[in-house]
């Protein structure tokens, strides 16, 4: 005759997930803010020069008033070649696109995901509380699907 064991009721078990996976977590918090009025010119020269492809754009009491972006700066390419005129010094505001998508600090990285997917954006300034915190990009967002690929979601 076999033994029988027997053990009891168990308890559920909970998995505690300690993995960052806030948007927080992955932004990046060290931007390359512009402002207004700054020529596109300008603008240009730090985007090549900090090899990034947009930012944020706030006026002169931090707030987000808009975010410039390399397809911004084709338009003025664009018009500067249809007038035949040189690359101009106008403003980042005659350029810049005002209405901002913007994403939660606090918001988990799959909903960050999500949010990319549906929108065409390829960057979006991270907010906390009204104030501009970071930005956080599609690929910080395949970043982060990387690090979490060995933990079950």
């Amino acid at each position: 005759m076999g033994i029988k064991s027997f053990q009891g009721a168990r308890e559920d078990q909970k998995k505690e997930y300690h993995a960052p996976i806030l948007v927080s977590d992955y932004m990046t918090r060290n931007l390359v803010i512009f402002k207004p009025e700054q020529s596109i010119l300008e603008v240009m020269e730090l985007l090549v020069k900090h090899k990034i492809s947009g930012g944020p754009v706030c006026d002169d009491r931090g707030k987000l008033v808009g975010i410039i972006s390399e397809a911004d700066c084709m338009k003025q390419i664009s018009e500067s070649r249809y007038f035949n005129q040189p690359i101009l010094d106008k403003s980042v505001e005659r350029f810049m696109t005002t209405q901002v998508e913007t994403i939660p600090s606090d918001m988990n990285i799959f909903d960050a995901a999500s949010q990319f997917y549906n929108g065409h954006r390829r960057r979006l300034p991270v907010m906390d509380q009204g104030k501009l915190v970071g930005q956080i990009s599609r690929k910080d967002v395949v970043i982060a699907a990387l690090k979490l690929n060995s933990h079950n979601y």
